[in-house]
C-alpha cells in the first residue's frame, strides 16, 4: 500500500508593511510542527482591491491567512472576504493594539507601514547596502572613493559580513583584501587615511576559520600556506606593518561578533571623520 503524501499547508502574510515582521512570527511558530508548508507574503497591501485578489487565492489553496493591518477599512474587507471563502484567518496586531489602547486610555493612529517607513534614513540604508554589494571583495574600485569606511585585511577577517552589517547601520562599506606578496591597489593609496580600517586576528584564531572555508568549499586549489601556522604569522604581520605605514587604523577581529566589531570600527571613524 502507497502511503499518500502529507498536503502542503500554504501560509499567506498579508500586511500593509514589508510582511517581514509578520513573516518571521509565522516561522518561528511553524518550526513547532514537523508538517510540510510554504509561505507566501503579500506586503504593502493598503486597497480593497489588492485584498480581494489576494483572498481569492487564499480562497483555491485553502490557505491559512496571517495578516498584521492597522487600518480598519482594510481588516473589515478581509475578514468579510475570509468568511465568504471559508478561509481560516489570524490576526498578528488586532488583539495587541486593542489591548495597549485599552491599558492607555488612547486611540492608536491606525497608520499602515510606520516600522518599515520610507523615510530619508530608510533609503539611506537601502543605497548604503546596494553599495557594499557592489564594492564587496576589492569589486569596482573606480568607485571606491566613495565609500565612508573601507575595510581591509588578509582572507577570512570578517570583512564581507562587516562591510554588510554596517552598510545596514547606514555607511557606505568596501572592502579590499591584502593579498600575500601583492602590493594593496592603488585606489587604498591615495585614499584618506581615516576612512580605512585594517581587520587583524591572531593565527591561532584565523587557522580554524581558514580550515572551515577550505572544508566547506571542497577546493584543492589552495596552498598548504593558506592554513600552515608560519606563513599565517608572516601574513598578519606584513598586514599590520601596511596599516601603520598607511596610518589606517587597526581592529582586532578575534573572538568577537560581527556586532561588536562593527560598533568598535563605528566609533572610531565617528571619533576621527574624514574631512574633519
Amino acid at each position: 500500500m502507497v502511503q499518500e503524501e502529507s498536503p502542503v499547508t500554504e501560509v499567506i502574510v498579508v500586511s500593509d508593511g514589508t510582511g517581514e515582521t509578520c513573516a518571521a512570527a509565522v516561522r518561528a511558530a511553524m518550526l513547532q510542527f514537523q508538517a510540510p508548508w510554504r509561505l507566501r507574503i503579500f506586503g504593502g497591501i493598503r486597497h480593497e482591491a489588492e485584498l480581494r485578489r489576494v483572498m481569492a487565492r487564499a480562497g483555491e489553496v485553502r490557505a491559512l491567512v496571517v495578516f498584521s493591518l492597522v487600518e480598519g477599512r482594510i481588516v473589515a474587507a478581509l475578514q468579510q472576504e475570509a468568511e465568504r471563502l471559508g478561509v481560516a484567518t489570524v490576526d498578528l496586531l488586532g488583539p495587541l493594539i486593542a489591548k495597549v489602547a485599552q491599558r492607555l486610555h488612547t486611540e492608536p493612529r491606525h497608520q499602515p507601514g510606520l516600522l518599515h517607513g520610507f523615510t530619508d534614513d530608510y533609503f539611506k540604508r537601502v543605497e548604503a547596502v546596494e553599495f557594499a554589494v557592489r564594492h564587496d571583495d576589492g569589486a569596482n574600485q573606480k568607485t571606491l572613493h566613495e565609500a565612508e569606511i573601507v575595510l581591509t585585511g588578509v582572507s577570512r577577517t570578517s570583512k564581507t559580513p562587516l562591510s554588510m552589517y554596517m552598510a545596514q547601520r547606514g555607511y557606505k562599506t568596501g572592502n579590499i583584501p591584502i593579498v600575500p606578496h601583492v602590493d594593496p591597489p592603488r585606489v587604498l593609496l591615495e585614499m584618506d587615511p581615516r576612512k580605512i580600517f585594517g581587520l587583524v586576528i591572531d593565527p591561532t584564531k584565523l587557522k580554524p576559520l581558514r580550515q572551515a572555508r577550505v572544508r566547506a568549499i571542497g577546493s584543492r586549489t589552495y596552498t598548504s600556506s593558506y592554513t600552515d601556522n608560519e606563513a599565517m604569522k608572516t601574513e598578519i604581520e606584513r598586514a599590520r606593518r601596511i596599516c601603520r605605514q598607511r596610518g589606517w587604523k587597526l581592529v582586532d577581529v578575534g573572538g568577537r561578533a560581527v556586532e561588536e566589531n562593527a560598533t568598535r570600527i563605528i566609533e572610531l571613524y565617528q571619533q576621527d571623520p574624514p574631512g574633519a
